[in-house]
This record gives C-alpha cells, structure tokens and sequence, in this order.
C-alpha cells in the first residue's frame, strides 16, 4: 500500500490514453504523488489519425512534448472527396476543412500520442496495468478506492480520465444515459492493407447518410477505415457485441459500390475494429466531492468536432493548475471549470458544423457541401477557427517555472 507523503498530496488518475497521462505530467510537476490506473494490460495502441489545435498546442510546448509531436506529424497532404460511383468530387488541402493551421498544428496518429504522454511520466508516476477502480468512498479527508484486483488504496483526489464511457463517472454520478447526447451516427474504425498505393492523403466516399473514410499514414502498407452511417437509435437501443455490431454496419453498406464491398469484408476480418455511436457527453458539473473528470469522460465533444484529444491536453493542464493554485480542491475544481467550460461549449457546438458537413444526409445536402468543397480547393490556406484559439491557459503557480522546449511558431491564442 503506498502511503508515501508528497507536498500536495495523492491523486488516483483513471485512465492512460490522453486525458489521463497529461493530467499525471501535470500533477507530478505540481508536487502531487500520482498514481494512474489503466483497465487495459498495456497501452492502446493504434487508432485513426487525431489533431492537436490551436491552443493545445501550446499546451504540448509547456509540456516539452512539442518537438516529438511534429517529428511524429503525418504531414498529409490531400483530401480527396468521391461520389457515390468512386467519381471525384473535389480535392482540398486537409487544412482546410479541418480548421487547421499548416506549420502549427500537427496531426499525429492516436497511439503515437499516447506513446509520446506515457514516455514524459512513465519514470515518475505509478502506472497499474490490468486493473480498474471498482467501488470508490469517499470520506473527510481523501478517497478509499478498491481495485477490480481487490487491492484497497486511499488517496487524497480521483480524477476521472476513463474516456466517453467512463466507468468512473458511473460510480460518482450514476448512468451515462443522464449525460450522453446521441448526434445521429454509428461508426466503425478499423485497419485495411493498402492496395490503393495511398500516401500522406485521405480519401472519403460518400452517399447520402453514409461515409467512407480511408488514412494513409505516410507511406505505411495500411490504411485506417472508417465507416460511418445515420442511426437515429437512442444509444441504449444499439447492439452492444461485436459481431451484432458489424452486422448492423454490412447490412446498412450491403448495396453501395466503390471500395464498400472490400471495407466490409475487411471489418468482418479485422482483429482491432472499433464501433461506437457518435455521442457527446454534457455533465452540468465536472466535479463531485473530491472526483473530478476531465478529457472525453468530462466533455467528450465527439469526432465530428476534430477537437477531443485538444480539449483533453488544455483540461488536464488547467485542471492540474487548479489545484496547484487553490489550497482547497473544491476551490480548484470550480476554478478549472469556470476557466474552460465557455471554450469547451464552444467547441462542442462544432459537432453541428466543420466535418459534422462531411457527412450530408440528403442529397441536396451533399450538393451543396461539394460545391464548398470545390469553393475551398481554390481558397488560400486556412487560418484556424477562432474556436480553436479563444482560451488564454492561466499561468503556473509561482514557483513552478516551465522550462520546456522553444516555443512552437504561430499563436496560441
């Protein structure tokens, strides 16, 4: 059992994807001992390419990770856009839909992310693989957690990183159903090999109210697949197994042409298919007591805003500061929520806009974003969404100077 003392005290960190080994980073700098619980046997690997935006950007260079995350940036390069026949529809600069700023922000693939955050804590914070929290009490002056293992700990503060379906968040605040907003979509990610010779570019097909998305990573042998498709399904009502699931998606591609046929298959084949429902979560605080939630199980904003691993990034260093700043973690708690709630919001609300349009459910819809498309190919490069910039990220406490790697080119924001 660790009891060991630290300045600030100890903090059980749920989850190591983004949210949870930032919120650590940050944590530890700060003089708190940190302990990070992760249900799966080893980090996740692979995953579709993500983005890291505007003022997350900044929040990497703080963090020194910066350098790694260009060296890692996949550096594409085109977009092209297909009609239902596997005719072109338009080809844009990826930037341009995205809201990106070439030469400052970076995209990188998912697994390299959580690669890059674990190597800045993995020497200086506890890790605990194969194992999650499986009942919490809280009490006056910290928090008795036990383990899905049986081992019993306390700390001093929980912080909920465990993703959009936080098992964590379930135990504080009860079902997720409460606090889920289905958008519409059901999709599917999985690997495929690269038969069509694609580099550094994306292609996406679609129809009305079904999408395929391929990512060439570089120059790699394979590509990420994305299917994408409208369910109006309340969330609760969709097949929960894996293979219900991939039925659901063959039978709603059974008829399309172009590549479907061979993604279908490939989906059915696929050892590491993820299918999910396209959902935000909307909590009305995100904190209770002395467990606070931060990243997609706080705000997930969904993929159709391109801004979940940025608010992930921004929430654990403003939350970390909070704490760092406030003797009193009801104090920072309120603090990091009243710092970020407005910028989240903001961004969340780009689920109903950017490339939630990559998706028309109506064929005049589909008119009409091909036409911008075309619009955008002649465009000059774009400057990012005043979305992705409006936060001004509070500064450290005194005495926790940053000195990390040279400042990244652009503005933060």
């Amino acid at each position: 059992m660790n009891r060991s003392p630290a300045p600030k005290g100890r903090v059980l960190v749920s989850g190591a994807s983004i949210a949870g080994p930032a919120a650590a980073f940050w944590l530890h700098r700060y003089g708190f001992a940190v302990t990070v619980v992760e249900k799966s046997p080893t980090l996740r690997s692979g995953g579709y390419p993500i983005d890291v935006r505007g003022t997350a950007v900044e929040v990497a260079r703080r963090m020194g990770v910066l350098p790694r995350l260009r060296d890692a940036h996949i550096d594409a390069r085109r977009l092209t856009f297909l009609h239902a026949d596997g005719s072109t529809a338009a080809v844009v600069r990826p930037q341009a839909v995205a809201g990106g700023v070439e030469g400052h922000d970076v995209e990188v693939p998912r697994g390299e992310l959580a690669d890059i955050l674990y190597d800045t804590v993995r020497d200086e914070v506890e890790f605990v693989f194969d194992d999650s929290i499986a009942a919490l009490t809280e009490h006056e002056h910290g928090v008795d957690v036990t383990f899905r293992s049986g081992v019993q700990r306390d700390f001093d503060l929980v912080v909920g990183a465990d993703g959009l379906h936080s098992h964590t968040r379930e135990l504080i605040l009860g079902p997720e159903r409460r606090f889920r907003r289905h958008l519409g979509y059901r999709f599917a990610v999985f690997s495929v090999p690269n038969t069509l010779g694609l580099s550094h570019e994306a292609v996406i097909w679609n129809t009305p109210g079904r999408a395929a998305a391929l990512y060439a990573v570089r120059d790699s042998a394979q590509l990420h697949a994305f299917l994408t498709f409208v369910h109006q399904e309340s969330p609760g009502a969709a097949p929960r197994d894996t293979e219900a699931r991939r039925d659901l998606v063959a039978a709603v591609f059974a008829r399309d042409g172009w590549e479907i046929p061979t993604l279908v298959g490939a989906l059915r084949a696929a050892r590491d298919p993820f299918l999910d429902t396209v959902s935000q979560i909307h909590l009305p605080r995100w904190s209770h007591g002395r467990v606070a939630f931060v990243g997609d199980a706080a705000y997930a904003p969904s993929f159709l805003t391109g801004q979940g691993s940025s608010l992930a990034l921004i929430g654990a260093y403003v939350l970390a500061t909070s704490l760092a700043a406030q003797r009193d973690h009801t104090a920072a708690f309120a603090a990091y929520e009243r710092a970020i709630r407005a910028f989240v919001e903001r961004n969340q609300a780009q689920a109903g806009q950017g490339e939630a349009a990559l998706f028309p459910t109506t064929t005049e819809a589909l008119d009409q974003r091909n036409a911008r498309l075309r619009d955008l190919a002649a465009a000059p490069p774009a400057t990012g969404r005043p979305d992705h910039t409006t936060l001004t990220l509070p500064e450290p406490p005194p005495g926790h100077r940053i000195t990390a790697a040279a400042p990244s080119t652009g503005g933060t924001g």
